[in-house]
């Protein structure tokens, strides 16, 4: 798979994709009345990734920008896999990201309903009970250019499918040893139809809302249109893996609105769903597959489904992505027919984009040694700087000066170096962040001749805002005051396995990963920080992640594991955008 090159768009109306021609092209016709009704149907099976998120941004967006209305359907169908845990994670995703859903449906609010629909295909002849094993029915599924064999099943008379139907569902049957098939064509050139299978047992694991009451459960092919048409779902949009699907998702739509099944939907005779599919999203140097990612956490290769170098929705939280800018990824992605994949340098671009406008600046040093000013007296200052230099809307912070302050160890070089722009004795001056003008004077090591003190002097006309603080200087660096400072725990985030497409290559995916994907450092902040020690901001139910630029070093957002004592940051990236070179 080629990787796909996206240049950033300026803010210019974007044209139509091709599913939103489709529906403009319906509402010009009148299809289904003008009405425009989507459904977002994950499976609670797992965490929503950014791959799901394509797909809600066009569920939802479709509904929002056309006056429709998009619910929120949970493909329950698989008791062994689900649980109520992903039904909530779906739901908590969904309204971060900032859709709202018009109602929230399951699948299984028409167990029921399948299930007399399944009693009325094998009264018609067009659905029979099955005994063979899995592998047996694999086999005899032939390929795409031979045809199939029949089940020796297959002609089974209808009172006996009914009966061993009936039976399956009491839960008199031993799962694995029955299902039930639908009578198409076996020699259909689409693998599809060749009596794919509607219904299976399952009696090893109670629904999660239903319980035991079921012990026969439907099938997606059987399942997903049927809920679409008794929804009322106009536009069943979905990826490309099911345009293979699409004729016999039609097929049984045919079964149901024809002359046995009539009679079924509320929205009228003409009224019918359809299915329209777009291409996935795959993005370089992650995985997108939910088993792959399972793996991960099951193994303890990452610290859970949110952790910041996963690609599910959680995982970007945690990182410091907004809703915002992931949204806007979308949009600049866009929708085909086509599957690439996506550089995760555009991902970065747009996160970084987003922050730079809106992410207040700190000082933070991750490599500290203690900078002392040997001629300053005063037992400490505070000094206002803006949140964003030249944005005054933005507000203001307050930050300490003091005789003793935190720098970088780097921006210290003790032979005096020409092209060294930074602190080194020889009478250079350097402005420290938002303050005053300082020249170093020496420094102090310890046995290992390892520095330990810098020492400098300042000039107390040289404050920054003031008459004498215009003056400039050739470097500007951070610093940290020493008392009021904050100790913080940085975790360093990169991309979570060191090759581009870790599904494409051979060998165990969990070989490729990134041995420098977290590193953890800690790093001296300054107390404008300190707020962040205290409860998290709530708004409209939604914690409210809190994001920073530490000044030369990166965007970084405020970590969950923060407690009253300990403040985190994790990296969102880099200061640095490489994407459109």
């Amino acid at each position: 798979m080629e990787k796909e090159i996206i240049v950033p768009e300026g803010k210019e109306e974007r044209s139509l994709n091709f599913i939103e021609q489709i529906v403009e092209k319906d509402l010009a016709e009148g299809v289904n009345d003008g009405r425009i009704q989507t459904r977002f149907p994950p499976e609670p099976n797992g965490y929503l990734h950014i791959g799901h998120v394509k797909a809600i941004c066009m569920d939802f967006g479709i509904a929002e920008k056309y006056n429709g209305v998009c619910n929120l359907r949970f493909d329950d169908t698989n008791p062994a896999k689900e649980d109520t845990e992903y039904v909530e994670t779906i739901e908590r995703d969904i309204a971060w990201l900032g859709f709202k859903w018009g109602q929230i449906y399951y699948a299984s609010d028409y167990f029921q309903q399948l299930y007399d629909l399944a009693i009325r295909f094998i009264k018609a002849g067009k659905a029979y009970v099955d005994e063979q094993t899995a592998e047996q029915i694999a086999e005899q599924k032939g390929t795409p250019t031979e045809p199939g064999v029949a089940s020796p099943y297959r002609d089974r008379p209808i009172e006996e499918n009914l009966r061993l139907f009936e039976t399956m569902q009491r839960g008199e049957i031993e799962e694995g040893k029955m299902v039930l098939r639908a009578k198409i064509d076996m020699a259909n050139p689409n693998m599809h139809f060749r009596d794919p299978i509607m219904y299976r047992i399952i009696t090893s694991h109670p629904h999660h809302r239903t319980g035991r009451t079921w012990n026969v459960y439907p099938m997606y092919d059987f399942a997903h249109g049927q809920s679409d048409y008794f929804e009322g779902v106009t536009h069943s949009i979905c990826t490309l893996e099911f345009e293979v699907h699409r004729p016999l998702y039609d097929y049984f739509l045919d079964q149901i609105t024809g002359e046995n099944f009539c009679g079924m939907s509320p929205y009228g005779p003409d009224y019918r769903p359809k299915q329209r599919e777009f291409n996935r999203l795959n993005v370089t140097y992650t995985v997108m597959s939910k088993r792959k990612m399972l793996q991960l956490v099951k193994e303890g290769l990452v610290a859970g489904w949110d952790d910041p170098r996963m690609p599910t929705v959680c995982g970007l939280r945690r990182r410091g992505y907004t809703p915002q800018a992931i949204r806007t990824f979308m949009d600049k992605i866009g929708y085909t027919k086509v599957e690439g994949m996506i550089d995760q340098g555009l991902l970065e671009h747009v996160i970084r984009e987003d922050l730079k406008e809106t992410a207040p600046r700190v000082c933070a040093i991750f490599d500290p040694v203690k900078l002392v000013i040997t001629n300053y007296e005063g037992a400490g200052e505070t000094i206002i700087a803006e949140n964003i230099d030249g944005h005054e809307e933005l507000g203001t912070r307050e930050m300490k000066f003091g005789k003793e302050l935190w720098i970088e160890r780097g921006d210290f070089l003790e032979e005096v170096d020409n092209k060294f722009y930074r602190l080194s004795p020889g009478g250079r001056e350097v402005r420290l962040k938002a303050s005053y003008i300082i020249q170093a004077t020496g420094c102090e090591k310890d046995a290992n001749g390892n520095i330990t003190t810098v020492y400098a002097t300042y000039d107390p006309n040289s404050k920054s805002g003031t008459e004498g603080g215009n003056r400039k200087t050739k470097a500007t660096i951070n610093g940290v005051e020493c008392n009021s400072a904050l100790e913080a725990e940085v975790r360093l985030y990169d991309r979570l396995f060191a090759v581009e497409n870790p599904s494409a290559e051979e060998g165990d995916f969990r070989d490729l990963l990134n041995p420098d994907s977290l590193k953890v450092v800690a790093a001296k902040v300054e107390g404008s920080l300190r707020s962040e020690l205290h409860a998290p901001i709530v708004k409209d139910g939604i914690e409210q992640e809190n994001h920073y630029q530490l000044l030369k070093q990166g965007y970084f957002v405020v970590d969950p594991d923060t407690t009253a004592d300990k403040l985190v940051l994790n990296r969102t990236c880099s200061l640095k955008d490489n994407y459109l070179k």
